[in-house]
């Protein structure tokens, strides 16, 4: 049987393979696990639920707090709000655990269920492991007065604002941005943080109805934010997800700022503020050679990871380093969240550039992109990938010819019979050829 939980929470179809039936069963037993068991001596557990816009959210929320109460969980309902934000109040109220509904930047049909434990931080697998085994289990089921209450708590987002602008070391006065909240989770929090931060705020896909998050704008579609950056003469642009847990840049000329990019701006700021914990940064083995080579220049250590944000949290914490990413914009600042934070990342960024007074562009020129081409190489054995001999002498050819000045990287996929062939090189010509000599051998070496 496969596992039920993903890279980050249960994710599906809303209504098809994410049911209610589903959500209510996974909300019980992640009570009798995150609440100490069901043993409560005393104490009766509390569960801070947030959710994104999307029209299932409705249902799964009303689903999933059914579930704690039952159990004898205490649940305070924020509404819609980003995930962060839901870590933050489950740390800050001192709850017990947190639940959000979101799929992050999935189309609207999909939703998710993501949980977080006591103190905000995102479940390890073995807590996962736990939740999912005890589903469907008999249990002593509360009654009388021993059943959970459920509150409306929409004024802890209040809470959650403050702290952003607080965490800021200058205010942002003078900058203009235009803000796309992918008609998410974030369509009031990020124009509000950047507006008392001091910035002119043009926010757009700022309305949501249920159907229209994450449709043609965000992260994953920023083509209106270049253009809204453009007409607008801003300074920059900044596109979030669904669920605010990532954000992307765009300067002032329409150029994209990824995540490598603004890790790299918010390294050097947090150097040059001798808060850079071991000067080291923490990312994936995804991240754009220019990312490293520029960090190296800079004096800052770089610690790799395997893909995923959970995976470079467990390596920041293992050290207490401060800061940490990937490549698509999820950006962990550990000393003002527990968790990746898109509108955090923004105010930070505009920080820095209102600090030193410079453009987004000039900040994101302290590295240079080599040309990266990725291929997913589908129905091919990926369990074969690091035992297949001509596989790997191909590789290792590959990487011979690039030297220093590129890499090659093949990787399973974690959910998908594919492996993804990844080439950075000088130019994207030499990527492409290189990547197509790698992916002919993939297909011939490996196909099912």
């Amino acid at each position: 049987m496969a596992r039920l939980f993903g890279t980050d929470g249960v994710r599906g179809l809303a209504n098809g393979e994410l049911t209610a039936e589903l959500a209510l069963d996974l909300a019980v037993a992640a009570a009798h696990v995150l609440g100490d068991a069901g043993d409560f001596a005393g104490h009766r557990p509390r569960a801070i639920v947030g959710r994104d816009p999307r029209i299932s959210g409705q249902f799964l929320e009303a689903a999933v707090v059914a579930g704690l109460a039952s159990a004898g969980v205490d649940v305070v309902r924020v509404g819609v709000a980003p995930t962060p934000a839901i870590a933050f109040l489950t740390a800050e109220t001192g709850a017990d655990l947190g639940v959000v509904l979101s799929a992050s930047h999935n189309a609207m049909p999909d939703n998710g269920i993501k949980f977080f434990a006591r103190g905000g931080s995102k479940l390890d697998d073995s807590i996962e492991d736990a939740i999912e085994a005890r589903m469907n289990e008999p249990w002593p089921r509360p009654t009388g007065g021993d059943v959970g209450r459920i509150t409306d708590g929409s004024e802890l987002v209040e809470l959650y604002l403050d702290h952003l602008v607080g965490s800021l070391p200058n205010r942002l006065d003078g900058i203009r941005v235009v803000v796309d909240c992918a008609n998410g989770a974030a369509f009031h929090v990020a124009p509000e943080a950047y507006r008392r931060a001091g910035a002119e705020v043009i926010a757009i896909h700022a309305d949501p109805d249920g159907l229209n998050i994450n449709d043609n704008c965000g992260s994953t579609h920023l083509e209106d934010l270049q253009l809204h950056v453009m007409q607008h003469k801003a300074d920059l642009g900044i596109g979030h997800d669904g669920d605010a847990d990532r954000c992307l840049a765009v300067d002032a000329e329409g150029r994209i700022v990824d995540g490598d990019q603004i890790m790299a701006i918010l390294a050097l700021a947090l150097r040059d503020r001798g808060a850079l914990r071991a000067s080291t940064v923490v990312a994936t083995v995804m991240s754009n050679l220019g990312f490293k080579i520029a960090m190296r220049q800079a004096g800052i250590n770089l610690i790799e990871t395997a893909v995923g944000d959970r995976y470079v949290l467990e390596a920041m914490r293992a050290s207490a380093y401060t800061l940490g990413g990937e490549q698509s914009g999820h950006v962990i600042m550990l000393d003002h969240a527990s968790t990746g934070d898109g509108t955090l990342t923004a105010l930070h960024v505009m920080a820095r550039m209102a600090q030193t007074k410079r453009t987004l562009a000039d900040l994101a020129a302290v590295m240079t992109q080599l040309p990266q081409v990725l291929i997913n190489v589908k129905n091919v054995d990926k369990a074969r990938v690091g035992t297949n001999q001509s596989l790997n002498a191909a590789i290792t050819r590959a990487a011979e010819r690039l030297g220093e000045s590129g890499r090659v990287l093949l990787r399973p996929s974690g959910t998908e019979p594919l492996v993804r062939v990844m080439v950075e090189a000088p130019t994207a010509a030499i990527a492409q050829e290189v990547a197509d000599e790698l992916v002919a051998v993939v297909r011939a070496e490996l196909s099912l």
